[in-house]
């Protein structure tokens, strides 16, 4: 929101107070308070018909500083709140400062009103003339906050966002919309960004945040809410991936996804037509074609129309749920179902749920309700814990038949003119309503299933959501721009905390085009989740063309080898926060070639991708410094590319711009067929322009049962060691060795 009419002016009616005179601070023994006069206080009559800013910082974890800023404190307190979590660590406080690790917020002196953040020597932000301010005016009380961009200093975050990037120039406001992938509305808003400039904030308000980055003063960031009082955490880093890794301490690490959950799902689509035939043709022809499936799921329509959601199968297509859901198993297949957090008044849960409270009611009593998406429909109110019990209970009954995952979708639709169950403020439920429906959802399926075997494909979502794994972009339509711009969310979303991502192979609106069919398969393939899904269409392969079904035979296949690399990728992600599809930015921070890059990132540390928009093959992308290797071997593509430079090149569908990193060690699996196999059988380890020094190499096992190798060069030798063994085998470069050992652990080592 912006309050200005350009630098010198307030916009009509509104007025704004800034702190103009440090009067005094108080400390503790962790706190720093300071008061602010809104204007110069040069004697006693300054003070009257005045008024006082309160400004306080604390230190809730090493390197992050929260500061609250508030004008009147009277306001009662208000819910729900975002869970943030941490421990003070080494905090020192003085009269103008206060010191959390290596980030300081330090106040000016009298008259020179600043808030400065310093670490390791350096000024990474701060709040200056006329950052603070309390706003009043025709829509309303705000307080708002900007903090310096230095020259070159660039914003990225802000959750799911499908322009930009780099959100330089954009006006975001932090609102849950259904609103597609095609413009400024998100399904995933989190007010966390952070800067090439050392540092992360968190807006800590659960409703809606407005940000101005550089969209209102060029040189600042401003963010601002409704009411008397702001709180927002400064993260230290220096880096972004240190930023993330504090940012995902404080809000909550990823659940680690089970091993299936990486490998292709099929669904039936939305409103096409299918019952239990259809599902079997498909599943029988990806079988009879080698392509293997690990997921099936079935949409909207497994339950009757008008009745979303009752929880029942529709005996007109599904007669037997309890054995079909075993015949899929018996080929080896898990199975997800559509839900959402809605009651069709056809539903019989609707007359249940009005009797006993568990749905949103409005001021005077009644239930909300209305037409859009269901007819008549009501929202299940989760603030009140006999209603999630209930909403758990039905999940729990499709569990005990058999069902393994639940695509939780929507959650965004949520109305401000209503009245919770626990007294929640509408407006701070509306974003953070996605929370607590994903937690009932994905604790229903861990307490059946156990830590590790509990995955969503979710939409929506806010701070903290990213526990709760796994999210996909939403309706997209089948283009490539929409291709792009799906790429761009989750970017954004993975520079937000999020650890996991998907989207719609060959787009959900609209029947793709074969070419692009087969481009988005390479992308989606090359994604921490892949899921075929539509609308109105359907997504097996061999509706568009035979070379799609040879494409996505290729491209599924090489993930299933990829998966010893990409599980431990995904590892990190529940262990550090760092997602498995890292934006550029975040991989290489100090190389100033990677700011605007949205149209490639790095699969786990070693792996760079990028996917190609065009019918024709052309793809230009950057490699950054060393010499990388080609994984897929590109006709007319020399095998290694030094860089930094820039590459232009034409790929076919049966491959796309997929790079190894110098100095990589990379294990590949033995199977094809499957994504959940024991990693360490028949492993192969590759090595790519390998240095001096020695890497450790980590094979993950079933329940953690994992083989370290360690690698190491010394001149013209390679000595491979596995923990455990008594002897380390030396091999010279060139050499390709296999069958180092004959026990179960043995590898084939190759050398490139």
């Amino acid at each position: 929101m912006k309050f200005t009419d350009g630098y010198w002016r307030k916009r009509a009616g509104v007025t704004v107070l800034h702190p103009a005179h440090l009067q005094d601070t108080a400390t503790g023994p962790d706190s720093l308070t300071a008061w602010a006069a809104t204007r110069p206080i040069t004697h006693r009559g300054d003070t009257l018909n005045s008024a006082l800013i309160t400004v306080e910082c604390t230190a809730p974890a090493p390197d992050v500083i929260r500061v609250t800023v508030s004008h009147f404190q009277g306001e009662r307190s208000k819910s729900p709140n975002f869970a943030i979590s941490g421990e003070p660590g080494d905090v020192s406080v003085d009269s103008r400062s206060i010191t959390s690790g290596a980030l300081t917020a330090r106040f000016s002196d009298g008259d020179n009103w600043a808030l400065d953040f310093l670490a390791d020597g350096r000024r990474l932000t701060g709040s200056g003339w006329k950052g603070m301010g309390v706003v009043s005016g025709p829509d309303g009380d705000y307080i708002h906050e900007q903090l310096d961009l230095g020259v070159g200093h660039v914003v990225y975050g802000l959750g799911e966002r499908f322009g930009p990037l780099v959100k330089n120039g954009q006006t975001v406001d932090v609102w849950q919309e259904d609103g597609g992938t095609s413009s400024e509305q998100a399904y995933k808003n989190v007010p966390f960004y952070f800067t090439n400039g050392g540092y992360g904030v968190l807006v800590d308000h659960p409703g809606k945040v407005s940000f101005e980055v550089g969209s209102e003063m060029v040189t600042r960031t401003q963010f601002s809410v409704a009411g008397q009082s702001l709180s927002y955490l400064v993260i230290y880093g220096p880096t972004p991936a240190d930023v993330i890794r504090r940012y995902t301490a404080l809000t909550g690490r990823p659940a680690l996804p089970p091993a299936w959950s990486f490998g292709l799902w099929l669904t039936t689509s939305f409103t096409t037509d299918y019952d239990e035939e259809t599902v079997n043709k498909f599943v029988g022809g990806m079988a009879d074609r080698d392509l293997p499936l690990s997921v099936f799921h079935f949409d909207c329509f497994w339950m009757r129309e008008f009745n979303w959601c009752d929880f029942e199968w529709d005996p007109r297509v599904f007669p037997d749920p309890p054995g079909m859901l075993k015949r899929l198993a018996d080929r080896g297949l898990r199975t997800c179902l559509w839900i959402n957090p809605y009651i069709a008044q056809r539903s019989p849960l609707f007359a249940e749920g009005r009797a006993n409270g568990y749905l949103v009611r409005r001021p005077n009593g009644d239930v909300f309700q209305w037409d859009l998406w269901q007819a008549g429909m009501a929202l299940v109110d989760f603030t009140n814990p006999a209603a999630r019990e209930w909403y758990a209970g039905k999940l729990r009954a499709l569990v005990e038949m058999g069902v393994d995952a639940f695509k939780s979708d929507f959650g965004e639709r949520v109305p401000t003119d209503v009245v919770w169950h626990d007294g929640s403020d509408p407006e701070r439920m509306h974003n953070y309503y996605t929370q607590l429906y994903n937690e009932v959802v994905f604790e229903v399926l861990r307490e059946a299933k156990g830590d590790g075997e509990a995955v969503l494909f979710a939409r929506s979502a806010t701070v903290g959501g990213q526990q709760f794994p796994v999210h996909w972009g939403g309706d997209n339509s089948s283009t490539y721009e929409s291709m792009a711009e799906s790429l761009r969310g989750g970017l954004s979303l993975m520079s937000s905390g999020f650890g996991f991502w998907s989207h719609d192979i060959g787009g959900f609106e609209g029947m793709p085009d074969p070419a692009v069919f087969k481009r988005w398969v390479a992308f989606g393939l090359l994604s921490s989740h892949s899921r075929l899904h539509g609308s109105s269409s359907y997504r097996v392969p061999w509706l568009f063309d035979e070379e799609a079904v040879d494409v996505l035979r290729s491209f599924t296949h090489l993930k299933y080898r990829l998966m010893p690399y990409i599980f431990g990728a995904a590892r990190e992600a529940h262990l550090t926060g760092l997602p498995v599809m890292r934006p550029m930015p975040v991989a290489f921070p100090h190389d100033p070639a990677v700011t605007y890059l949205d149209r490639q990132y790095m699969l786990g540390p070693d792996l760079l991708v990028a996917p190609v928009f065009t019918a024709g093959g052309e793809v230009s992308y950057y490699v950054p410094e060393g010499r990388w290797t080609r994984y897929l071997p590109a006709p007319g593509t020399a095998a290694t590319i030094e860089g930094p430079r820039w590459v232009t090149e034409t790929h076919g569908f049966e491959t796309a711009p997929l790079l190894v990193r110098p100095g990589t060690v990379l294990a590949v699996g033995a199977r094809q067929d499957r994504p959940d196999y024991d990693y360490r059988e028949g492993v192969t380890l590759h090595l790519f322009e390998p240095a001096d020094g020695r890497t450790a190499v980590v094979v993950p096992g079933p329940t953690g049962a994992d083989t370290v190798f360690t690698v190491s060069r010394e001149g013209a030798d390679i000595v491979v060691g596995r923990m455990g063994d008594a002897l380390p085998w030396r091999v010279r470069l060139g050499d390709t060795v296999t069958d180092l050992a004959a026990d179960e652990d043995s590898c084939t080592l190759t050398l490139g």
